[in-house]
């Protein structure tokens, strides 16, 4: 009777495990770099359908890069977010749409008050669905815009490894909301998303995907 009783219990333990595992086997990721990771992350991490926004590098040559070594310029990275999803709730054309009206498509050199490499405009795709998403987005965006799509500067490129920034990069714009709203006021970033993506700057409304 003691073994049946530990048999049912392993069994039922199992059982309650399984849609948890289920779950988080569910979960998507996508990694973008729109110039500061303390907005995109923001931007990005409320989004129904958004389990987590992680600050953090991408694209770089040197292993467990600092925060200074990256903007700094001698690393290679971008900052960027990595972004975990459930695609049952959030579809990866959907983040694509959000990521592209946050960001200013049209310039290559960094973004908004943020200049150099390390702030410019990336996708980065995590396999060759992703990839074909992605192009798929950046000529509506184009379209959207009246622009050619070769006028946009977003680079799409394979994902790279992400490493995620210093602790307090992390959640930025709740744990210091007066020097965040500050930030981004005086570097004027909703000002030219909204001069660039006009009423339908970060909004919702869906686009026609060639």
């Amino acid at each position: 009777m003691k073994a049946w009783f530990s048999a049912l219990a392993l069994l039922l333990t199992l059982a309650l495990a399984v849609p948890s595992a289920v779950q988080a086997a569910e979960l998507k990721t996508a990694v973008f770099a729109g110039g500061c990771f303390w907005c995109l992350e923001h931007d990005l991490e409320h989004l129904p359908g958004v389990v987590e926004a992680t600050s953090g590098y991408s694209g770089g040559h040197v292993d467990q890069p600092t925060y200074q070594q990256v903007s700094g310029e001698r690393t290679g990275h971008q900052e960027s977010v990595e972004v975990r999803f459930d695609p049952e709730q959030i579809a990866y054309g959907t983040l694509l749409r959000s990521y592209w009206r946050n960001v200013d498509p049209l310039d290559g050199g960094g973004q908004f008050c943020d200049r150099g490499d390390s702030y410019r405009p990336v996708i980065f795709t995590g396999d060759a669905e992703q990839a074909r998403e992605a192009e798929r987005s950046a000529a509506a965006a184009a379209a959207e815009l009246g622009r050619d799509r070769s006028d946009l500067k977003v680079e799409l490129r394979e994902r790279a490894r992400f490493w995620p920034a210093e602790g307090y990069h992390q959640n930025y714009a709740e744990n210091n909301e007066l020097k965040y709203n500050f930030y981004r006021f005086s570097c004027g970033r909703d000002r030219r998303l909204d001069a660039v993506w006009g009423d339908r700057s970060r909004s919702a409304a869906p686009w026609s995907i060639p």
